[in-house]
C-alpha cells in the first residue's frame, strides 16, 4: 500500500484538475475510515463531500469491504454478453425492491456518464421501435451536468464542459435553468418561485414539434453546477408536459440517488415518476465503479417485441462486474441494517440549521439546502471568477475539512452516517474559513 509521496507526479494527467497548481502543492489522501480521510502527512480530514457525492455509508465500511474481498477470490470477472452470473440478477431484484418497484428493469454501466449515454440511446431506440423514428431530438437544461460522454456533454449545459469539444450531437436543445438568486435566496428546501420555467418546454415543442423530440433529461437537484434546487411544482409540471407530448422524461440521479435526499431516490422525495433514471456513485458506496439505468416496464416490453435476437445493441465489457455487484448488494444491506435513510432524515433539520447559520458571514450571497446537500454561494472576486471559492477549498483542506467547489459555489454532501458532532466540526471550521477569505 502506497503511503508516501510519489517520487514524480508527471505521468498522471488528472481529471477536472488544475494539474500545474495541484502538482506544485499536492493534496494526497492515503487512507479513509468512517467520516474521515487521512492525508499523506498523517492529518485527519473530515469528508464533507462523501468523496465525490458517492460514499453514503462512510469509508471502509466493513460489510462492503468484506463482500468485495470475498467476490474477488471467488469470481474476478464474468462476461454479461450472452452469459451471466448470479450476483447480477440478484442485485437487479434487490434494486427493484429498493426502488419500491417504481421501475421494472435495470441495465448496468460503469459510471454515471455511461448511464446517461445509455439512457439517451435507449430513448432514441425506444421511439424507433414504436414506429416514431422521427423523435431524435434530446432536450437538456442550462447548467445541467450529465457526465462527460458525447451524449451527456451535448445535453449538459455547463459552458466550460462543452466549449472545447464541439461539434457535439446535433438536434439538442436546452430548457432554462431554475436558479433565481434575486427571488429565491436563502431557501430551505424547494424555492417558491420558478415552477413556470417548466413551461419553456411548450416553447421548445412549438419550435421543433413534439414529433421530433425523444426525451427530456434533468437532474432533480443539479449538483455539479452548484446545488440548484427545483422550485415547488417544477418537476411535476415537467412530467405533465412530457406525458402530454409523448416525450420520455429521464431523471439523472447519479448524485441524488441512494439516500442523498434522505429517500431512496429524488423521484420519491418529489413524488415524480420518470420513464428512465440514471444512477451511479452511491450504488456501490463508491467502492467499485458502477452505474445503472432504471427502466419502466413499458420501455423494456417495447424492445422485447422485436424479432428474435439481440434487442438492444449496446453494453460494456464490465456491465454487471462481479465485484461491483458484490459491493452494491452489500451497500443495500448496510442501508437496510443500519437504517441509513432513517438516520439521514433525522439529521436533515440539524444540517439545514447549520447551513443557514452561515448567513451574514463575509462574501456569502446565498445558502440553499435540501436533504443532506448544501450550496454556499459566494460573491466572486471581480475579474477572477471561481478564485474566492477555490481559496476556501484550499483553506478548508488545510483546516482538516474536505469541501467541493464549482465556480464560486461551495457544495457539501457528507456521508449519510454523519452525526451532529461532524456537522458542528464541518460548519465550525467552514465559518472560520469564510471569515478569513479575502
Amino acid at each position: 500500500m502506497h503511503q508516501s509521496r510519489p517520487e514524480s507526479m508527471a505521468s498522471f494527467w488528472m481529471p477536472f484538475t488544475n494539474n500545474r497548481d495541484f502538482k506544485a502543492q499536492p493534496r494526497l489522501l492515503v487512507s479513509a475510515e468512517g467520516m474521515y480521510y487521512r492525508d499523506v502527512d498523517g492529518n485527519s480530514v473530515l469528508d464533507g463531500t462523501a468523496g465525490l457525492w458517492c460514499v453514503a455509508c462512510g469509508h471502509a465500511q466493513p460489510k462492503i469491504v468484506g463482500a468485495i474481498r470475498a467476490m474477488a477470490g471467488q469470481l474476478d470477472f464474468a462476461p454479461t454478453f450472452q452469459m451471466g452470473h448470479p450476483a447480477a440478477f440478484e442485485l437487479a431484484e434487490r434494486l427493484m425492491d429498493y426502488s419500491k418497484h417504481r421501475f421494472a428493469q435495470v441495465f448496468y454501466t460503469n459510471s454515471g456518464s455511461e448511464a446517461v449515454d445509455t439512457a439517451l440511446k435507449m430513448a432514441l431506440a425506444y421511439h424507433k421501435a414504436r414506429g416514431e423514428g422521427s423523435r431524435t431530438r434530446l432536450i437538456g437544461r442550462e447548467r445541467g451536468y450529465h457526465g462527460v460522454g458525447f451524449g451527456g456533454t451535448s445535453v449538459g449545459g455547463i459552458g466550460s464542459n462543452r466549449k472545447n469539444f464541439g461539434p457535439l450531437l446535433a438536434g439538442v436543445d436546452h430548457l432554462p435553468h431554475t436558479h433565481d438568486l434575486e427571488r429565491n435566496a436563502y431557501t430551505r428546501g424547494e424555492p417558491e418561485h420558478g415552477a413556470n420555467l417548466a413551461d419553456e418546454l411548450e416553447r421548445i415543442v412549438a419550435l421543433h414539434d413534439a414529433s421530433t423530440i425523444a426525451a427530456v433529461i434533468v437532474e432533480p437537484v443539479a449538483g455539479s453546477t452548484g446545488v440548484l434546487i427545483p422550485p415547488k411544482g417544477y418537476l411535476k409540471r415537467l412530467r405533465e408536459l412530457c406525458t402530454k407530448h409523448g416525450i420520455l422524461l429521464i431523471f439523472d440521479e447519479v448524485i441524488t440517488g441512494f439516500g442523498r435526499m434522505t429517500t431512496p431516490f429524488a423521484a420519491d422525495y418529489f413524488d415524480v415518476q420518470p420513464d428512465l433514471m440514471t444512477t451511479a456513485k452511491g450504488l456501490t458506496n463508491g467502492a467499485v465503479p458502477m452505474g445503472a439505468v432504471f427502466s419502466q416496464q413499458h420501455i423494456y416490453d417495447t424492445f422485447m417485441q422485436a424479432p428474435a435476437g439481440i434487442e438492444l445493441f449496446h453494453g460494456y465489457t464490465y456491465s454487471g462486474h462481479p465485484l461491483a455487484c458484490a459491493a452494491a448488494l452489500a451497500t443495500l444491506e448496510v442501508f437496510e441494517e443500519q437504517k441509513i435513510l432513517e438516520h439521514a432524515a433525522g439529521m436533515q433539520a440539524y444540517w439545514a440549521d447549520a447551513v443557514h447559520s452561515l448567513k451574514g458571514l463575509p462574501h456569502v450571497i446565498d445558502l440553499r439546502s435540501i436533504g443532506l446537500i448544501a450550496g454556499i454561494e459566494l460573491a466572486p472576486i471581480p475579474g477572477k471568477p471561481g478564485a474566492r471559492a477555490f481559496d476556501a477549498f484550499r483553506q478548508a483542506f488545510a483546516a482538516g475539512v474536505l469541501i467541493r467547489t464549482t465556480g464560486d459555489i461551495i457544495a457539501l454532501s457528507p456521508p449519510l452516517v454523519l452525526e451532529k458532532q461532524h456537522i458542528d466540526e464541518l460548519f465550525g471550521k467552514l465559518a472560520q474559513v469564510l471569515k478569513n477569505l479575502a
